[in-house]
C-alpha cells in the first residue's frame, strides 16, 4: 500500500452506523449496526449476534470468525485520535483495501440487521408490466456485467435447471411470469460509461456528496495473480514506485487533495480525492488529478533511489501485517484455492524476491501489463458537464500508448466499448515497440525488446474447482493450522460456485430469497442459544460474491473455546440441518422480506445523500462481479417488483441448495466442500492443570460434523413478535404518574428550550432532570439517531470492583430482556421497527445508541426501548457469568498479541498500574457478583448525569412528543447519595525504572512494534495536576496586550487578524482546535522522516486521545518495525516529536493541517452521526466549558490559529525524557527466554482466551500507512 503524507488521519466514516464513543468496549445489545449501503445481492451474512465485532475498525473484516470481545483495550486507546469532539476518527485514507474496500459493495439493496413485520407485497399482472417498462435511457452506457474483465459465472452443462413455473404459480400465466423474470434489470441513470481509441475505458457519475468535491480512480486491471513465479510482489512494488515517485502528485498537496493506492488479487488502484477547484483561484482541478494519475499509472519514473526507498517501506510492510491474523488468511486461502494460484499469489510477495529486484525486472512488468486498454478510470463527484468531463480525460489520456501501437492492433467497433470487444481477448498479445517508461526509449525498433502486453478476459484469470452437487468427489481431508498464538478453536466450511451476475429481475428475485433464508439462520442461532451458554463463541454463515476471487462462497464458520469445540461444531450442523429441512415459518418470511423492502425504501429515500467513494465503490465492484449497475430508486423499485412472487416454498428450496454441503455433508449428492479448515492454539489452559497440549485430527473433525447429522431435530415454532413495549394504557398511567414537562436548561434561563437558529439545536430538559439535545435535520431521509451519555464509566469503579463497569455493560448486553419481554420478543420488535441499537462502556461514561427510521413508528419504538431499558433493565446470573467469562479469556490472551501486550504494559506503567485503563485482570474479575456489576452500572442512571441527543428527519411536534412520553416518565432520581466522583488518577511519578521497557512474544516469525506516550491535558485545558491553561494563556494575551502597538498592527487587517487570535485564545475549544493542528503537523513529519527519509518503518502515527469529563489526556505515538530496527525508529520517533523547538513549524504545514481538519468537517457535517458526536456533553455539568459556541465556531476557529497558537499547545505536551514512556515489543523464534511482561505475574494464571482473526483472505491486501 503506497500512501502520501497528506492523507493522514482522514476522518470520520460518513457512513458507519455509529461513531464508537471510546475505545472501550462495544457491546452490542439486541442487534449488531448496518452497513447502510450493503448490496443485497452480493453479499449474504447469518451473522449472529453472539459477540461484537472488533474495535481496530481499520485491520478487520466484516465477516471476522473467530470470537471477539472489543472490551477495553489499551492498545485501541492510542489507536483512535478524537476529533475536537472527541469523536473517534476513523483512518480511511481512501485506500486501505484491507478495511475499506473489504465489503464488496456498499450500498443500492442493503442487508438490514433488524425486520419490519407487515403483509407481503402481491404482484398483479400490471405491475408485472409496469416492472419490466422502467428502463432508463443512458447515453453511451453500459451494463457492468458484459466488461471483459468481470469474474467467471459459467457454471458445467446441466448444473442448473429450470423450475417448473406452472406448479408454482397457478394464478399467473407461466409465459408472463418467465418473461418478467428474463427482463433486464434497469441501468443507472446518470452513470456514463465510455472509451478512449487506446483502449482506455472510463466512468462517469455525477454525485454531490461531499460538495465540491470529486473522487478520481485509475483501476488497473493486474494485480498479484499476474505475477510469474519469480515475481511476488512486484505490482505492489509498483504501486509504491510509481505513486511515491511522481512529482505530479506531490503537486497536488497543497490543494485539500489527497492520494493513495492499494494492491490485492486482481487489480491496482490509484486514487485521488480532490476538490473541483482551488481555494483561492477556483482552477478547474480534474485536469490536474487526472495529469497525475496518468503520469502515476502509464509513466513512472522508476529511479533506483526511490526503488531502494520503496523496497525498505515494503519490507517493513510485510513485517507488520505478518500478524497471526494475515498466517491464518494465508491459511484459509491456500486451502480454499488449493487449485490455483489464488492459494500462492499473496500481493505482498515474498521477502527472498523483494531484495533482488532491479529497476529493469520492476519495468518489464509495468509495460507488460500497465496500459491504457488494461485499465479504468472511475470518476465520481460534484460534475456538472459530462462534455466537458469527456473532453479533458481524452485531452490527457487520449495520446497515450497510441504512438507504440502496431499495424496488429485491433480496429475499432461499435460495441460497448468500442475497441475492448474486439481487443480484449483471453491473453491476447500485442507488439509494441520500446517502453513507455520515461527512462527508456520508445522508438526503438529492435524487435528483441517487443514488449507482450496481455489483458485477461476474465479477471481474475484463474480455474477453480466448483463445489457441484451430485460430482461424485470425494471430501477433501479438513486441514490443520495450529500456531502457538492462537487463542481459540475456528472451523471454516467453504462451498465455493460460480458468481451468479444479476443482470435481470430473476437473478435478483434469487438473491431476495438467498437474504430471506440466512436471515432467519442467523436470527434463530442467536436466539435459541444466547439465553443458555453455548458451547460455541460465534456460528456465521456467509454467502458473499467476491470479485477478487472471482468466485462465490459460502461458508460456516465455528468458534469456540477449545475444551468445546466438538459440541460447538455438532450445535452448528444441528441447525443448518434444521432450516434445511423444515424451511422457514410463514412468519419468518413476512418479517425479512418486509424488513428488506423498508431496508431498501429508506435507502432509496437517501439517494442524495450518499458519498462518492461509495458510490464508486460500489460500481468498481459490480463490474468485477458481472452485475448490473443500477441506483438505489432503482434498486428498490426492482425488489418490489419481485417481492410479490417470492413463495415460501421457493424460498425453501433454494435456501436448502446454499446449505446442502453442510446439511447433507458425506452424501454422495451433496456439493463437496471446497475445503475444511481448522484454526486451532497448540496449548490450552485448563482450570487447575495449567497449560497442557491441545490435541486434534482431521477424523475427529470429521466425526464432530458427523455426530451433528444424527442428532434429532424439530421444526422451529412461531414466535409471537410485541407490536409495542408500552401499550397506550400504559403510557397514560405514566404519564399521569409523573407529570413530565420541559424545565429551563439552566438556573439562569427563564425559558424551557433554547432555540439555536444557527446550527438547528434545540437544548431543553425535563422535569426529571435529563437534559435533551434535538437536531431537525434532513441529510437523511426518513433516518434518526439517538445517544444516551451516562456519566461515569470505567473511571468511577472503585479498588474494589475493577471492573465492573465493562463487565457490568457486557451482562446487561448478553441479557437483552427488558421488563416481561424476553431477549427473543425484545430482538424481534427491533427487527420489525428496522432498530439497531448498541450499548457501550469507556473510561468516562456508558453509552447507548440507536439508529432508527422514522417509518412505521420507528423512532416511537426506540425511544419505547431506552425507556424500558432505563426503567426495566433484567439482570441475569447466566448473562453476568458469559460477560465475565468472556474478559477473562480477553485478559489471558493479552500476552499472545504482539502488540496489545506492548501497549497493556506501557498503559500500566504510565498511569501507575490503575486497572481502570486496562483489562480487569482474573483477580479482580473474580471479585466481581451479579450484584455489584449491576450497582456499578446502575448507580450512574441518575438524571442529571445523563445526557440524550437526536438528530434526525422528524418534525419538532414529533421529537417533543417522544421526549415527554417515554423519556419524560422516567423515573426522577437524585444523585445526593451518590458520589460520582472519579477516584484521582495519577501518572507515574518519573524518573522511573519503567519508563522504557521491552516485551518478547515467541513466535515463528519476526515483528517488531513500539509505543511511546506521554501526559497531556484534556481537552478543555485541565490537566492531571488540576491546573487551568486558560490561566496561563490569559496570562500571555495580556502581555501581548500591553505591548506598544507598531504602526504595522495598527493597519485594520492586523486589527482584525489580532482579535481573531484573542478569540481563539479565551475560547473554550483553545485547545482542542490547536491539539488536533498540532497532532496533524507531527503526523505528517513523522511519515516524512521516519518513514519516508530513514525508511525505518512502514506505519507510524501519532495520535492524541484528550478526555472531557476527566481531567487528562495522553499522547502516543505507534510504530511498527523489524527487530534490528525498532530502537532506531523509536529514537527518531523522539527526535521528530521533540523536533519542533530546534525545526520550526513553517506556515505551509500550518496551512496543511487546516485544511486537512477542515475539510474533513465538511465532509463529514452532513452525517446524523458526525452531529450526534458535536452534540455529546452539551449540557453535562462534569463539562462546563462546553456551549454552543463549540459547534458554531468551529470553522472561524481553525483558520484563526497561527503557529504562535500551535506551540502554546506544543508547550502543554510532556515529551522530556522523564515524562515519556515507551515500550517496545519484539516477536521472533530468537526473541529470547525473558518474561512477557507484568502480566502473568499479576494473576498467576495461564493464559486460553481469545483472538481476533481475519475473515477470508481480507487481511493479504496490501495495508495502508496512516
Amino acid at each position: 500500500m503506497a500512501t502520501s503524507s497528506s492523507s493522514l488521519g482522514t476522518g470520520l466514516s460518513l457512513h458507519q452506523c455509529r461513531s464508537s464513543l471510546s475505545p472501550t468496549d462495544n457491546s452490542h445489545w439486541i442487534v449488531r449496526p448496518r452497513n447502510h449501503h450493503l448490496p443485497l445481492r452480493s453479499r449474504l451474512h447469518a451473522k449472529p449476534l453472539s459477540l461484537p465485532s472488533s474495535s481496530a475498525r481499520r485491520r478487520c473484516s466484516p465477516e471476522v470468525a473467530s470470537a471477539r470481545i472489543n472490551n477495553y483495550k489499551a492498545a485501541a486507546i492510542w489507536k483512535r485520535p478524537t476529533s475536537v469532539f472527541g469523536e473517534p476518527l476513523q483512518f480511511n485514507c481512501g485506500s486501505c483495501s484491507l478495511h475499506h474496500r473489504k465489503t464488496p459493495s456498499r450500498f443500492l439493496l442493503s442487508t438490514p440487521r433488524a425486520f419490519l413485520d407487515n403483509s407481503t407485497f402481491n404482484l398483479s399482472k400490471r405491475s408485472l408490466h409496469t416492472a419490466s417498462a422502467k428502463h432508463a435511457h443512458v447515453p453511451c452506457a453500459t451494463v457492468g456485467p458484459d466488461e471483459p474483465h468481470a469474474a467467471s459465472t459459467t457454471w458445467p452443462d446441466g448444473v442448473l435447471e429450470k423450475q417448473d413455473l406452472d406448479s408454482l404459480y397457478p394464478e399467473l400465466e407461466r409465459q408472463q411470469l418467465e418473461a418478467f423474470l428474463s427482463t433486464q434489470l434497469p441501468s443507472h441513470p446518470k452513470l456514463y460509461r465510455g472509451q478512449l481509441k487506446n483502449g482506455l475505458r472510463y466512468l462517469i457519475l455525477p454525485n454531490k456528496v461531499p460538495a465540491n468535491r470529486f473522487e478520481a480512480h485509475m483501476e488497473i486491471h493486474a494485480g498479484s495473480i499476474d505475477e510469474a513465479e519469480d515475481e511476488q510482489g512486484i505490482a505492489h512494488m509498483i504501486e509504491h514506485v510509481a505513486f511515491l515517485g511522481s512529482k505530479k502528485r506531490e503537486k497536488l498537496l497543497g490543494t485539500g487533495a489527497r492520494s493513495n493506492a492499494y494492491t490485492d488479487f486482481h487489480h491496482t488502484v490509484f486514487h485521488i480525492h480532490s476538490p473541483t477547484c482551488t481555494k483561492d483561484s477556483d482552477k478547474d482541478l480534474l485536469p490536474l488529478v487526472l495529469d497525475a494519475l496518468n503520469e502515476i499509472a502509464f509513466h513512472p519514473k522508476f529511479l533506483s533511489s526511490r526503488i531502494e526507498k520503496e523496497r525498505r517501506a515494503i519490507l517493513s510492510e510485510l513485517q507488520m501485517m505478518n500478524t497471526i491474523e494475515y498466517r491464518v488468511d494465508c491459511q484459509l486461502l491456500q486451502h480454499l484455492h488449493s487449485e490455483n494460484k489464488l492459494s500462492k499469489r499473496f500481493p505482498i510477495g515474498l521477502e527472498e524476491q523483494i531484495e533482488k529486484w532491479d529497476a529493469d525486472k520492476i519495468r518489464k512488468f509495468h509495460e507488460r501489463w500497465y496500459f491504457p486498454a488494461n485499465a479504468t478510470l472511475y470518476i465520481v463527484g460534484d460534475i456538472d458537464n459530462i462534455s466537458k468531463t469527456v473532453d479533458q480525460i481524452e485531452a490527457v489520456f487520449g495520446q497515450t500508448d497510441l504512438e507504440n501501437e502496431t499495424a496488429s492492433a485491433p480496429t475499432p467497433s461499435t460495441s460497448a466499448f468500442g475497441a475492448m470487444a474486439n481487443f480484449l481477448v483471453p491473453k491476447l498479445s500485442v507488439g509494441l515497440t520500446g517502453s513507455s517508461s520515461h527512462e527508456r526509449s520508445s522508438s526503438s525498433a529492435d524487435q528483441s525488446k517487443i514488449i507482450k502486453k496481455e489483458r485477461h478476459a476474465v479477471r481474475p484469470p484463474v480455474e477453480h474447482n466448483w463445489s457441484l452437487p451430485g460430482s461424485g468427489a470425494a471430501i477433501k481431508p479438513p486441514q490443520i493450522f495450529q500456531h502457538e498464538l492462537l487463542q481459540n478453536f475456528s472451523i471454516n466450511m467453504f462451498c465455493k460456485v460460480p458468481v451468479n451476475k444479476v443482470q435481470t429481475y430473476g437473478d435478483l428475485r434469487s438473491v431476495l430469497m438467498k437474504r430471506i433464508f440466512l436471515s432467519a439462520l442467523h436470527f434463530r442461532i442467536n436466539t435459541r442459544y444466547k439465553s443458555s451458554n453455548p458451547p460455541f463463541t460465534s456460528v456465521e454463515m456467509d454467502h458473499s460474491d467476491s470479485g477478487r476471487e472471482g468466485c462465490t462462497v459460502t461458508t460456516l464458520t465455528v468458534s469456540a473455546e477449545p475444551k468445546n469445540w466438538q459440541s460447538a461444531i455438532r450445535v452448528a450442523v444441528q441447525e443448518v440441518r434444521r432450516l434445511k429441512e423444515f424451511g422457514v415459518t410463514k412468519g419468518e418470511l413476512t418479517r425479512y422480506l418486509d424488513a428488506l423492502l423498508k431496508d431498501s425504501e429508506h435507502l432509496a429515500a437517501m439517494i442524495d445523500n450518499v458519498s462518492s467513494v461509495d458510490n464508486l465503490d460500489f460500481i468498481m465492484e459490480s463490474d468485477a462481479l458481472g452485475h448490473r449497475v443500477m441506483d438505489q430508486s432503482q434498486g428498490h423499485e426492482s425488489l418490489v417488483a419481485v417481492a410479490g412472487t417470492v413463495t415460501l416454498e421457493e424460498v425453501n428450496s433454494i435456501g436448502a441448495k446454499v446449505l446442502e454441503f453442510i446439511s447433507d455433508f458425506g452424501r454422495p449428492s451433496a456439493p463437496v466442500p471446497a475445503a475444511i479448515v481448522a484454526c486451532v492454539p497448540k496449548k490450552v489452559h485448563i482450570d487447575g492443570i495449567g497449560e497442557t497440549e491441545f490435541k486434534i485430527n482431521s477424523s475427529e473433525i470429521i466425526d464432530a460434523i458427523k455426530s451433528g447429522m444424527v442428532e434429532p431435530i424439530e421444526a422451529e415454532p412461531e414466535l409471537e413478535v410485541p407490536k409495542v413495549l408500552i401499550t397506550p394504557l400504559e403510557l397514560e398511567e405514566l404519564k399521569l404518574q409523573q407529570s413530565p414537562s420541559f424545565i429551563p436548561p439552566s438556573p439562569e434561563s427563564n425559558v424551557t428550550k433554547v432555540h439555536d437558529k444557527e446550527t438547528g439545536i434545540t437544548q431543553c430538559r425535563l422535569s426529571n432532570g435529563i437534559p435533551i439535545n434535538y437536531k431537525i435535520s434532513k441529510n437523511e431521509a426518513q433516518g434518526g439517531v439517538m445517544r444516551l451519555i451516562v456519566g461515569g464509566g470505567r473511571a468511577a469503579e472503585s479498588s474494589e470492583s475493577r471492573g465492573a463497569v465493562v463487565v457490568g455493560v457486557r451482562t446487561l448486553s448478553e441479557g437483552g430482556r427488558v421488563g416481561n419481554f424476553s431477549r427473543e420478543q425484545v430482538e424481534l420488535f427491533c427487527v420489525n421497527h428496522l432498530i439497531n441499537c448498541s450499548l457501550e462502556s469507556t473510561e468516562e461514561f456508558i453509552a447507548m445508541e440507536f439508529r432508527f427510521t422514522l417509518r412505521d413508528n420507528g423512532m416511537c419504538a426506540a425511544f419505547q426501548l431506552l425507556h424500558m431499558v432505563l426503567e426495566h433493565s433484567v439482570w441475569l446470573d447466566d448473562a453476568f457469568d458469559r460477560a465475565r467469562q468472556l474478559y477473562l479469556s480477553y485478559y489471558r490472551s493479552i500476552p499472545k498479541s504482539l502488540e496489545r501486550s506492548t501497549a497493556h504494559k506501557l498503559m500500566l506503567a504510565m498511569l501507575n498500574g490503575d486497572e481502570r485503563f486496562v483489562e480487569p485482570t482474573p483477580k479482580s474479575l473474580q471479585n466481581l457478583n451479579l450484584k455489584s456489576v449491576k450497582d456499578a452500572v446502575m448507580n450512574q442512571f441518575v438524571g442529571n448525569n445523563m445526557e440524550v441527543s437526536i438528530v434526525g428527519d422528524f418534525s419538532k411536534e414529533e421529537i417533543e412528543s417522544c421526549i415527554l412520553d417515554y423519556l419524560g416518565t422516567v423515573r426522577a432520581t437524585s444523585d445526593s447519595k451518590k458520589n460520582h466522583k472519579s477516584n484521582p488518577i495519577i501518572f507515574r511519578p518519573s524518573p522511573s525504572d519503567l519508563q522504557h521497557q521491552q516485551v518478547f512474544l515467541k513466535d515463528t516469525d519476526e515483528r517488531a512494534c513500539a509505543y511511546i506516550a506521554g501526559p497531556a491535558p484534556n481537552r478543555w485545558g485541565f490537566t492531571v495536576d488540576e491546573k487551568d491553561l486558560f490561566e496561563s494563556i490569559s496570562d500571555i494575551s495580556t502581555v501581548n496586550d500591553a505591548q506598544p502597538k507598531s504602526e504595522e498592527l495598527l493597519v485594520e487587517g492586523k486589527d482584525i487578524e489580532k482579535d481573531q487570535q484573542r478569540k481563539l485564545r479565551s475560547h473554550p475549544l483553545f485547545f482542542g482546535i490547536t491539539m488536533g493542528l498540532l497532532a496533524e503537523i507531527i503526523n505528517s513529519r513523522l511519515f516524512t522522516t521516519v518513514r519516508d527519509s530513514l525508511g525505518l518503518t512502514y506505519d507510524v502515527s501519532f495520535e492524541l486521545n484528550l478526555f472531557d469529563r476527566l481531567n487528562l489526556g495522553w499522547y502516543v505515538i505507534s510504530v511498527t518495525s523489524t527487530p534490528g530496527k525498532v530502537h532506531k525508529a523509536v529514537d527518531a520517533c523522539k527526535s521528530v516529536l521533540r523536533g519542533l523547538h530546534s525545526n520550526s513549524v513553517v506556515p505551509r504545514e500550518l496551512d496543511r493541517a487546516k485544511r486537512t481538519l477542515l475539510m474533513r468537517h465538511e465532509a463529514e457535517i452532513k452525517s446524523n452521526a458526525y452531529w450526534l458526536g458535536l452534540l455529546a456533553h452539551l449540557q453535562a455539568s462534569s463539562v462546563p466549558r462546553k456551549d454552543i459556541s463549540c459547534i458554531k465556531d468551529l470553522t472561524s476557529l481553525y483558520e484563526a490559529a497561527t503557529i504562535e497558537d500551535i506551540y502554546l499547545a506544543y508547550q502543554q505536551l510532556k515529551v522530556d525524557e522523564n515524562s515519556l514512556y515507551s515500550c517496545i515489543g519484539i516477536a521472533g523464534d530468537q526473541a529470547g527466554e525473558e518474561d512477557t511482561g507484568s502480566i502473568e505475574e499479576e494473576s498467576g494464571e495461564g493464559y486460553q482466551g481469545v483472538i481476533p482473526l481475519g475473515g477470508r483472505g481480507l487481511s493479504t491486501m496490501t495495508r495502508p500507512t496512516t
